[in-house]
């Protein structure tokens, strides 16, 4: 499907999608296909709801999406590259919402094209038995149409746009003896999942088409097998047997197995079956939602019941009511007003406030669907706008968060930086360049700034006397006592603790107090990088005071300086964030895996081996891992993933703690230093 301006794909609306050649947001579409039967050979017409989804790893959530919502799926590989690693992480994504599918081997016109090697990998590396319902005529470039194997007839397509399409019962003599090699194979492959088909195998008897069709179809429905279909999308080669497939093969709303939870019971509740039937009560789920230039749209499943233009619908989990303006069928980024729409159906709908995930019922039941699975954001970076910061800032990202739920957007409280996290480098670009085009909005991206500590690591004494002379009452206050390393509270979680052991009245009740105050002031920012002090306590022994003189300010400032002089003395280390880092990855990369971690200074913890997968659990400094997603990628051929969570503060390595304080000490005042 080539654009208006035959520049990508007509399902790639958006200005950034043309030009990076890449699908960034998934894109829903419908069509009326004739279909022709395999088993009779009588034409039906079928309408089929088509959702593009992005290819890319960073853009996962619109690929979980799309699957929470669809029936089937059409797996689409090269004929080239075969098997890649997002094909595994969109494998993984179709088991989680048991999704039947089909698979459909692209770009069979390209030098190098062999289908038989990537079926081959289908069975291997996702593990789904699968085989060939066609074998193709002609090779690479010269590739005229396919055989279909299931009712024997031979599909060329002709005319300029491969539109027209020519069949016969006539097989090509270059290609029969292939033919009857993957039919039996195919007879084979189904025999294993498919007892009708076994039995027949094993009474040596050749299935009729109608037997075969069924076998297929009960093996794909019930997620045992994929059909594979072949064939050449741009020159429109055999893409209609294709769709002839998805009618034939794929579950039709009624038939896939759909289940809602019930509100009104409890959790344990079993999920309540629902009917796709025009005539029930109304269940949709919003899964997608768009700003447009009619206000927010919202990209809806209907799964049970019909909904129609200005009809009440209620929002399952405020109760809120909500009348439909407007019901459209979409187009990519074009619409068709509608005024019903019927079960199984995907349409959009204008002006409804609502969250991805949220179900809506006519407010006759009290079911919700299960939402869909978000994975936790891997990335992240600071992020401030050129020059002044203008409402259309916050506006594109509270935007971009409803849209998509794995790009968090959080207010870092030590450098008071925005800080924007994603699934992936590429994610959080195309992000910020989304923002200077849709907004206007110029945006720099920092380096993510890590969240170091400081702490002392042995006890210092202090004597301090803060004298201030000038006309009137003066500042006089002394402190005697000592700072030392104190461990993390189990109770409170605290690591910090003022005490106050003065005794004999030498510093009256009511300046402690203040004494406290300077304490947790002084700690705010430490005097090697700037960064907080943790894991120190203060203990008051003693001081003196001048009746006049003497302050609460006084003794706050008292207490400041006592703790400079003191902090420098307790030698004091910078500690930064070590976080727990857990690798998934194939086993032949596990030594360069490996590798990559003891680079950046990993330790590794724990590593176990599974069929032809290792995980292994590290522990490794956060300031390390800048750039560890695009190099595990590069090392694992993409196929590796990884998690991190926060563990605890370590202290960092001298030379790292020098360039720390000679970078802090450059950003200081002259007078200070």
């Amino acid at each position: 499907m080539r654009g208006r301006d035959n520049v990508g794909a007509k399902m790639d609306s958006m200005e950034l999608e043309r030009e990076k050649g890449i699908t960034i947001q998934s894109a829903a579409t419908f069509c009326d296909w004739v279909a022709t039967m395999p088993d009779t050979g009588e034409k039906e017409k079928y309408a089929i709801n088509i959702i593009d989804t992005p290819g890319h790893v960073d853009f996962t959530i619109e690929v979980e999406r799309a699957l929470r919502v669809l029936d089937g799926a059409i797996l689409v590989l090269c004929a080239v590259a075969g098997v890649q690693s997002q094909t595994t992480t969109v494998d993984r994504q179709m088991r989680r919402y048991n999704v039947p599918r089909i698979s459909f081997i692209n770009k069979m016109d390209r030098p190098g094209a062999n289908p038989w090697r990537v079926i081959n990998q289908i069975r291997t590396k996702l593990k789904i038995p699968a085989a060939a319902l066609q074998v193709p005529i002609g090779v690479e470039d010269q590739l005229r149409g396919v055989v279909d194997l299931v009712r024997w007839k031979a599909i060329y397509n002709e005319g300029e746009k491969g539109t027209t399409i020519v069949e016969s019962d006539e097989i090509p003599a270059e290609v029969i003896d292939l033919a009857k090699e993957k039919r039996r194979e195919l007879i084979e492959q189904l025999a294993e999942v498919d007892d009708e088909i076994g039995e027949l195998l094993i009474m040596d008897e050749d299935p009729t088409t109608a037997q075969l069709t069924c076998a297929i179809r009960r093996a794909t429905v019930g997620l045992k097998f994929s059909p594979v279909f072949l064939g050449s999308a741009v020159k429109n080669t055999a893409v209609q047997p294709l769709l002839d497939g998805v009618c034939t093969y794929l579950p039709t709303p009624s038939e896939a197995i759909m289940t809602a939870h019930d509100i009104s019971q409890p959790t344990s509740a079993p999920p309540v079956p629902l009917v796709a039937a025009a005539a029930a009560p109304l269940v949709a789920l919003a899964f997608k939602l768009e700003e447009g230039r009619f206000g927010q749209l919202t990209y809806m499943r209907v799964y049970q019941g019909s909904m129609r233009k200005g009809q009440f619908i209620y929002h399952a989990r405020t109760g809120k009511k909500v009348k439909v303006p407007r019901l459209v069928r979409m187009h990519s980024n074009e619409m068709e007003d509608i005024d019903e729409i019927g079960p199984g159906e995907i349409c959009a709908i204008f002006g409804v406030e609502c969250a991805s995930g949220d179900t809506f019922t006519d407010g006759s039941t009290t079911f919700s669907m299960t939402s869909m699975y978000v994975p936790e954001p891997v990335v992240s970076l600071a992020l401030k706008p050129l020059g002044q910061e203008t409402p259309n800032f916050s506006r594109a990202l509270n935007r971009f968060t409803k849209e998509d739920p794995t790009f968090r957007v959080h207010i870092d409280k030590d450098s008071k930086e925005t800080i924007i996290s994603g699934m992936g480098e590429l994610h959080l670009d195309i992000y910020a360049e989304r923002m200077r085009r849709e907004y206007k909005v110029e945006c720099v991206t920092g380096k993510p700034r890590v969240a170091f500590r400081e702490t002392i690591s042995q006890r210092a004494d202090f004597h301090y006397t803060h004298k201030k002379q000038t006309g009137g009452a003066g500042q006089f206050a002394r402190v005697i006592g000592y700072i030392e390393p104190m461990e993390k509270d189990e109770e409170t979680g605290k690591d910090v603790a003022f005490e106050n052991s003065v005794i004999g009245g030498n510093i009256p009740t009511n300046y402690i107090p203040g004494c406290e105050k300077g304490f947790y002031e002084a700690l705010e920012k430490g005097s090697l990088s700037g960064n907080p002090i943790s894991g120190c306590r203060l203990v008051l022994t003693d001081g003196a005071f001048h009746s006049v003189d003497s302050s609460e300010l006084a003794f706050r400032l008292a207490i400041i300086g006592a703790f400079r002089e003191a902090f420098a003395k307790a030698a004091p280390l910078i500690l930064e964030p070590i976080m727990t880092v857990e690798v998934v990855a194939p086993s032949e990369f596990q030594s360069a895996v490996i590798g990559g971690i003891n680079q950046r200074r990993g330790t590794i913890v724990d590593s176990e081996i599974r069929e032809d997968e290792f995980t292994a659990i590290a522990e490794v400094a956060l300031n390390d891992m800048f750039g560890y997603s695009s190099a595990l990628r590069g090392v694992t051929q993409g196929k590796g993933e990884f998690s991190m969570e926060y563990k605890t503060h370590l202290p960092v390595m001298p030379q790292v703690q020098k360039e720390l304080e000679t970078s802090y000490k450059k950003t200081m005042p002259q007078s200070k230093k």
